[in-house]
């Protein structure tokens, strides 16, 4: 249990420490008014930390769902949302750092123009730059369509999982209160064997003292009968003398 929390802080620390790293990279991105070698070296570093970004949602998803109680893994889903959520603003951050710093390059290199006159190599590296930055603004949004498409697909995991928890955990609800009902049959049970028991051991002190009558009764008969035989048995001689 102890190596899991170290395994989710470290990759709690690891996002944040990506998603400060992008924000920095944008930032750049802004304020970038140079070459579109620069540019592009810029994007390259966002969408490179935006993939490991990306990693580490996966490993803290399979770290939630590794997780023995319940809370932990809807607390730890419910984190990955809101990184999901950041991840998302960020990437809008990231198209229109990229337009103010489109922007800025042509308006640099309208001045550039107008400075330099009718310079005929002036305006072919405008229009280079154009056809660069509109490649470059191509890619960028290509990119991004599909870490959407990634993060929504990312998104309807999540819901499944969540949904799958809500299920199991209604399912271990209804199981408890099975349990609980068996509990109260079980005792029932328990307290009719035992009133049976006692009943029971009644009857057969009822039977023991019926026994004990019979066989007196009939003990009584027995010895009645013999006396009365003994008696008629008995003869008397007669007062009477004979003639």
């Amino acid at each position: 249990m102890a190596a899991e929390d170290v395994r989710v802080r470290l990759c709690q620390q690891q996002i944040i420490k990506l998603d400060l790293e992008v924000k920095a990279l944008i930032q750049d991105i802004q304020r970038c008014d140079g070459s579109l070698l620069e540019l592009d070296e810029l994007n390259r570093n966002v969408a490179e930390k935006i993939k490991e970004i990306k990693a580490k949602f996966d490993e803290l998803e399979r770290v939630a769902k590794e997780q023995d109680k319940e809370t932990v893994r809807v607390m730890l889903l419910k984190e990955l949302e809101g990184y999901k959520k950041q991840l998302a603003s960020l990437q809008s951050s990231l198209r229109r750092a990229n337009l103010v710093s489109q922007f800025s390059m042509e308006k640099k290199e309208k001045e550039q123009l107008l400075d330099g006159g009718s310079d005929v190599g002036i305006r072919k590296r405008l229009q280079t730059n154009k056809e660069s930055l509109t490649s470059s603004a191509s890619n960028i949004t290509e990119n991004l369509i599909n870490l959407r498409r990634m993060m929504v697909s990312r998104v309807e995991q999540s819901e499944q999982a969540m949904g799958t928890l809500v299920t199991s955990s209604r399912q271990v609800g209804e199981t408890f209160d099975e349990f609980r009902s068996m509990s109260g049959h079980i005792q029932n049970s328990r307290k009719l064997l035992t009133k049976y028991g006692r009943r029971e051991c009644t009857d057969k002190l009822l039977i023991f003292l019926a026994l004990v009558f019979f066989f007196a009764s009939v003990l009584y008969i027995i010895k009645k009968r013999l006396f009365s035989s003994s008696d008629n048995d008995v003869h008397y001689p007669d007062l009477v003398p004979s003639a």
